[in-house]
């Protein structure tokens, strides 16, 4: 046998082998996930029975955290604080328990792992834990709610209140893949949540796939916090903010600024230039997304809205159609992003427009609440974040 043949034989063999190791090494991970879920819900409700009945006193749950690590050296998730997050994990989400059809069913039917139990029922009498399977939860998202960990759960019930919302990142985070980290600030500092699908546009109307419409308008909010910008560090007032303080800004900090749109960002550039027909046009920041294979570019304006806005960005989307469109990619989409705007007035005034583009607002460190601005990093950091910019502007 020829030996190119051999080694063709043992590529496509080893890439086939790695795939199903790949897969069951996944599904592995996946069954190993819904088993913690299920048992840390267990115990979640043995602890909450127990302590809000006061049949334990003060002190009982830090004891049986002890204790166990006693009897089991090197385990760990069992502190006391875990202990009481997972009874918060019960307290959470008790009642789906109620809402289910059925007793027994596989919830992963590609994989056909029926390893998760989520609801358990206490025996007082013998003082154990009996765990039941749960399924068929009408219009309830299981494998989305399975499929993420206890501390993005913990992190998703710390931080939200209302049922909705908190499906709404359950569901974002896994079909995200997105870290506890990121997570935390797209709930805590984004309020991702509440700005959804807000922001003005003409997207629906300028894209002719209306699934890569309703994507791109998913990808952007109606309002981002670029927490990095402190005007008062500048000793400025608002209005004499230069916006290419704000461009500078974003740049040094760009990986956040990305962070706030989820996944397939690739940062191009900050003032782009383009020359159309013996005219000058620099792009304040250019971006592309894999997911969307689109250009999309971000216009800064320190002030309100104005309608030659769009008409700016207009032509940088045409000239980027024209000139910089590579073949297989799709139109550009120009995002506007200035202090603030009149949404009715805005969706008015675009519908004449044929370049995919939107408007959204932005809030710099001076409007953010005092609560948020602790979880921030310190004023020093700021400064001489502004300042490295400020130096490279002279």
């Amino acid at each position: 046998m020829e030996e190119s043949k051999i080694s063709n034989i043992v590529t496509n063999a080893t890439q086939t082998i790695k795939t199903a190791i790949l897969q069951s090494q996944a599904r592995a991970v996946k069954a190993v996930n819904q088993e913690q879920l299920a048992l840390y819900f267990g115990i979640g409700r043995f602890v909450s029975e127990n302590t809000r009945n006061k049949n334990w006193g003060k002190g009982v749950i830090n004891a049986i955290s002890n204790q166990l690590k006693q009897e089991l050296p090197g385990l760990r998730g069992f502190g006391e604080r875990n202990l009481k997050n997972m009874r918060a994990f019960y307290e959470t989400w008790y009642d789906i328990e109620s809402n289910s059809a059925v007793l027994t069913a596989e919830f992963d039917k590609e994989s056909a792992i029926a390893t998760a139990e989520l609801t358990q029922h206490i025996d007082n009498r013998t003082n154990t834990i009996h765990q039941l399977q749960l399924t068929n939860v009408p219009n309830f998202p299981l494998s989305e709610f399975l499929g993420i960990s206890f501390t993005h759960h913990i992190t998703i019930i710390t931080y939200t209140k209302e049922f909705e919302e908190r499906l709404f990142y359950i569901r974002y985070a896994y079909n995200n893949k997105t870290s506890v980290d990121v997570l935390e600030q797209l709930i805590r500092k984004q309020d991702l949540y509440h700005h959804q699908d807000n922001i003005p546009n003409n997207l629906l109307k300028t894209i002719p796939d209306f699934k890569q419409a309703y994507r791109a308008i998913n990808m952007f909010k109606d309002e981002y916090l670029l927490d990095f910008i402190n005007v008062e560090e500048l000793g400025m007032h608002d209005e004499d903010v230069d916006e290419r303080v704000i461009e500078q800004s974003i740049v040094h900090n760009v990986k956040n600024f990305i962070m706030t749109f989820g996944r397939g960002f690739a940062f191009v550039g900050n003032q782009v230039h383009y020359d159309k027909l013996g005219h000058d046009h620099w792009i304040d920041l250019q971006f592309y997304n894999r997911e969307l294979r689109r250009t999309v570019v971000f216009e800064l304006k320190k002030g309100k809205f104005k309608i030659a806005y769009l008409a700016q960005l207009s032509a940088y989307l045409r000239i980027l159609n024209d000139d910089d469109r590579l073949e297989g990619e799709e139109h550009p989409i120009g995002i506007i992003l200035c202090k603030d705007m009149d949404k009715a007035y805005v969706e008015y005034v675009m519908q004449d427009y044929r370049q995919p583009m939107g408007v959204a607002t932005y809030k710099t460190a001076e409007d953010i609440d005092p609560e948020l601005m602790k979880v921030l990093p310190p004023k020093e950091d700021l400064i001489k974040i502004l300042s490295d910019n400020n130096s490279k502007e002279d």
